[in-house]
């Protein structure tokens, strides 16, 4: 190996690529921007249309860049090419805040999209879905490509029409929504979703890793779940410590012997007893809800329903719930109307989403992070993209303190200190609650803070966008405002969807004078009042201040009493003492909150894997079962099997009625039957993995063998039962030369369905808490 080529591997970061190549046909491209200028747009859309028949990536550049300078005023740096080859790859794309992923993603789609390739442009939600597409129109239009958008309120005509455009722009969660439906249909024209090709993941760390394993699910009307307000009232009434008791974490609640009494005298009945055992699960769910899950912080009540709180993100995690017994216990507790559970008919989570894809790549600000679960889960590698102008930003040690109370003092005086300044400060918190304590502390110490948290995350982009404005003060819940630029001075004027305007035209420069008088300032200085549960989400904090080169600092807030240190490190103390403003400096005291941090994310991390294990399964089986049903829906499938298994009554049936109504009328049982096993199959598997820890655990077994040992059969006899079903239904069928009476064979379809998100169950599943006491013992034996 050459010495140029060791020392550009030394430098480069463990489990990146190599950017050589990119960077080679990058500066091919500039060579070739003064004959690309050139060309009319009529010639440049013509060029472009050539690459449908070669492929040439420098040429692609040179016209991508040029079509980018003419649709939207923009001219890529070439660092946003070098991370449109790097998606073009199959990679991901680590590009800092405001380095331009929105114009690298676009120029990559059309790249893939000219190529014959149906590219869906997954985001995190509506806003960023449509603003994107319609921001990037110009650019694609240019370049002879189509697009479309797909949101929540969008038609099936709409969705139809968006999916067949060359590149479609949706949030991930309507694209598996839009699968889900199209899983049930019973005609092959109500199928809206064309086959999977290129999925191009924007925040492709929070899409691929914190939500990987949430399921997105299809359920169909039944009763309301709704819970007994008498639970509810009762564990209200129970005393901590006396009635019942909770683990260090705070993750579990159990009744005690004294809340055991107490309980089955208010109910008159043996709690414990074989027939009360419906009443016991009540009681403990209700429990659960009342002790573990808390107002403002896990959920808030918004319009008259529970609205959950993304871990992750710290907003409202739009169309998720809990499993429906714990929905349920929480909108007893709030006395809130029962919101409809019903029956899951089919679910798919977000991992074996986007697994189905034959390509796929992505861009984010962090994705090294986590390189290694992207290489297991997704087989992706990572691109490093480096900045246009060098990030400049000042990253403070962390300043760590005895107590919380101590935390928030200095917290205020920091934070007046640098707005006495001019500087703008963004802090970021860990919940709702805190945020809002923060915000009343602010007020109280004469400042006027702009809170951002979920329960005004409607109006997040435009809150986030004006936190570079000099003096403003903005307090908000975790990831805000996650692709929408913070510039320095305040956001510029802003065109159609929402697009930044042009560099160098008369809007964006109006805010230079202010630009200039924030960075005199120091820039945003980005606060946080915690170390988050993983180092990406502390990254990805720090990466809003210091954009394209700007001034900027960061610096994070920490105690020990933090939620991430009680639950994660709960037995470590520190050996120093703090000083008379409860600051500590001890390393070793520093150590801790960096030791729980780790433990936190290999917790994530196993939690990640097992539930992979779990759902690898589930999909196996449901791949052969779709493999069976879209035989059946697009073929002859169903019609052999019953002229095969009911020879005679097919035979008859086909005398009265026809063949093609005898033919159309076993492919809706059959298919009616696919569906209803395979509904009563995921329900049997929920309850199956929900009991089996309890019998597992109980006998040192491994609960994911015992889990297969009666899964794998279940679906081994899945096809078989829906067979026999179908048989039988077929036998019953009445008919007449009007055609078959379909009614007669039992054929009822949920009057109406609808989608959500699982919530991951706050509490930790079994999983969760056997894998926290291995480490408790790891911990102990270390000690």
């Amino acid at each position: 190996m050459a010495l140029r080529d060791r020392l550009r591997r030394l430098v480069q970061k463990p489990g990146s690529i190599d950017l050589a190549p990119f960077r080679a046909l990058v500066a091919e491209a500039g060579r070739r921007e003064s004959r690309v200028r050139e060309l009319t747009d009529a010639e440049l859309t013509a060029a472009v249309a050539v690459l449908r028949e070669e492929e040439d990536l420098a040429e692609l550049c040179a016209l991508g860049r040029e079509a980018a300078r003419r649709a939207l005023g923009e001219r890529p740096f070439d660092v946003q090419l070098i991370g449109t080859l790097a998606l073009l790859s199959g990679h991901v794309a680590e590009m800092a805040t405001g380095e331009g992923k929105t114009l690298s993603g676009a120029l990559a789609a059309a790249g893939y999209a000219l190529r014959g390739r149906q590219v869906h442009v997954m985001s995190v939600n509506d806003y960023l879905a449509r603003r994107d597409a319609e921001w990037m129109g110009p650019l694609y239009e240019l370049l002879g490509v189509t697009v479309g958008w797909v949101g929540q309120s969008s038609t099936p005509a709409e969705r139809r029409a968006a999916y067949q455009a060359g590149v479609t722009y949706a949030p991930v969660s309507e694209i598996g929504f839009d699968l889900l439906r199209d899983r049930l249909a019973t005609d092959p024209d109500g199928i809206v979703q064309p086959e999977p090709a290129v999925a191009l993941i924007d925040e492709a760390d929070s899409v691929l890793v914190d939500e990987a394993m949430v399921p997105l699910v299809l359920a169909g009307a039944a009763d309301l779940d709704s819970a007994d307000p008498r639970y509810a009232d009762l564990v209200r009434r129970l005393r901590p410590g006396l009635h019942y008791s909770t683990d260090e974490e705070a993750r579990n609640v159990q009744l005690t012997a004294e809340g055991t009494r107490e309980v089955e005298r208010v109910l008159d009945v043996d709690l414990y007893a074989p027939e009360h055992l419906r009443t016991l699960t009540a009681v403990n769910v209700a429990l659960h809800a009342e002790v573990l899950l808390h107002k403002d912080v896990d959920y808030i009540v918004r319009d008259g329903a529970v609205k959950l709180i993304s871990e992750s993100r710290g907003r409202v995690a739009l169309l998720q719930r809990w499993p429906d017994g714990l929905q349920a216990a929480v909108e007893a507790k709030e006395a809130l109307e029962a919101s409809p559970s019903g029956e899951i008919l089919d679910s798919i989570t977000v991992q074996e989403l986007i697994g189905r894809y034959p390509v796929r790549c992505g861009m984010t600000g962090t994705a090294m992070a986590v390189a290694p679960q992207l290489t297991e889960f997704y087989s992706l590698q990572i691109a490093v993209v480096p900045p246009n102008t060098p990030c400049v930003r000042e990253d403070r040690p962390d300043r760590l303190y005895a107590t919380s109370a101590d935390k928030e003092v200095a917290l205020v005086e920091e934070i007046s200190a640098a707005h006495a300044g001019g500087r703008p400060v963004l802090i970021g918190t860990g919940d709702v609650a805190e945020s809002e304590r923060l915000a009343r502390r602010l007020r109280r110490a004469g400042l006027d803070p702009v809170v951002l948290n979920a329960k005004n995350d409607a109006e997040e982009a435009a809150i986030i966008a004006e936190a570079g404005a000099y003096g403003a003060i903005t307090v908000s819940t975790q990831m805000a405002g996650r692709g929408t630029d913070i510039r320095l001075g305040g956001s510029p004027a802003r065109g159609a969807g929402g697009a930044p305007a042009a560099p160098g035209t008369a809007s964006a420069e109006a805010g230079g004078s202010d630009h200039d008088r924030v960075a005199a300032a120091g820039g945003l200085l980005v606060i946080g009042t915690g170390r988050y549960h993983s180092s990406r989400l502390d990254d990805q904090l720090r990466g809003r201040a210091g954009r394209q080169g700007d001034p900027g600092g960061s610096v994070f807030f920490t105690s020990l009493q933090d939620d991430l240190v009680t639950r994660y490190a709960p037995d470590e103390r520190p050996k120093a003492a703090s000083d008379d403003d409860g600051l500590i400096t001890d390393k070793g005291a520093h150590w801790i909150v960096g030791h729980a941090q780790r433990v936190a994310e290999g917790v994530d991390l196993e939690l990640h894997r097992n539930t992979w294990r779990y759902n690898h399964l589930i999909g196996l089986q449901r791949r052969e079962l779709l493999a069976e049903r879209d035989a059946v829906l697009n073929g002859d499938a169903a019609d052999q099997t019953m002229a095969a298994e009911a020879a005679e009554r097919h035979a008859e049936l086909t005398g009265i009625a026809g063949a093609d109504a005898v033919a159309a009328a076993a492919r809706q049982i059959v298919l009616y039957q696919l569906d209803r096993c395979w509904a009563e199959h995921l329900a049997y598997l929920a309850d199956l993995r929900e009991g089996i820890h309890l019998r597992s655990l109980g006998r040192g077994l491994d609960p994911l063998v015992e889990f297969n040992r009666e899964a794998v059969p279940a679906g081994k006899r899945l096809l078989g039962d829906a067979r026999k079903r179908s048989v039988a239904a077929f036998e019953a069928l009445t008919a007449s030369a009007d055609g078959i009476d379909l009614d007669s064979a039992g054929l009822k379809r949920p009057s109406a369905t609808w989608t959500y998100l699982v919530h991951d169950n706050p509490f930790g599943s079994l999983d969760e808490r056997a894998l926290r006491g291995l480490i408790n013992m790891f911990k102990g034996r270390r000690r």
